[in-house]
């Protein structure tokens, strides 16, 4: 137990990159289908009106 690797920061790096690239992801496809849900709801609401 002399040596011991310090990855806690290269860890806590890549979590976040992870989280920045899901993020991305996640905007992305709410944008491309944000019309289309939208939709879907309002014809939802005018259906039970």
């Amino acid at each position: 137990m002399m040596y011991l690797p310090r990855e806690e920061g290269q860890g806590l790096v890549e979590y976040a990159l992870i989280l920045v690239l899901v993020a991305i992801v996640v905007i992305v496809v709410l944008r491309l289908l944000g019309p289309m849900i939208a939709n879907v709801f309002s014809d939802i609401i005018s259906g039970l009106s």
